[in-house]
């Protein structure tokens, strides 16, 4: 009886504990992203990325719009930090892609976090948790004039 009576006390205060998660939207800006030390030598130069509607070059062949959905480990991490690595992997997903498809550029790049589109040319979406980050982002690989 006294193990029954232990039991349903954990169970209580099992029920009645707060979640403990958290998913914080924050809007980050690209520019600062793409200045940490992180980024400076692991984007392909020769794949272009552009933001937004941001103006780029007259699009010779369109290859496609891919979507990518990365998350990262933010345990000990500020959230711009984690959030910063998670875009960087989003970015690489999408310059991975436009290579494979034989493209030059990435053009309207967007967040596409649980596939709500949010278009700028100057920041990301990005969700941080207590334990994990996440960053969706959606691109239109094409090839470009030079």
């Amino acid at each position: 009886m006294k193990f029954i009576s232990i039991l349903f006390s954990l169970s209580l205060i099992l029920i009645t504990m707060p979640a403990h998660s958290r998913d914080t939207t924050l809007m980050l800006p690209i520019q600062d992203a793409l200045e940490t030390s992180t980024f400076k030598n692991a984007l392909d130069p020769s794949i272009k990325l552009y933001f937004g509607k941001q103006s780029h070059p007259r699009i010779l062949k369109s290859l496609g719009t891919f979507p990518t959905n990365n998350k990262t480990n933010a345990f000990n991490k500020t959230d711009e930090a984690a959030c910063q690595w998670v875009f960087l992997s989003g970015l690489l997903s999408l310059q991975n892609r436009a290579k494979r498809e034989g493209g030059n550029a990435v053009v309207n790049i967007s967040s596409y976090y649980k596939k709500k589109t949010v278009s700028s040319k100057t920041k990301f979406e990005c969700h941080a948790g207590a334990f994990i980050a996440g960053a969706a982002l959606i691109g239109k690989v094409v090839k470009v004039a030079k």
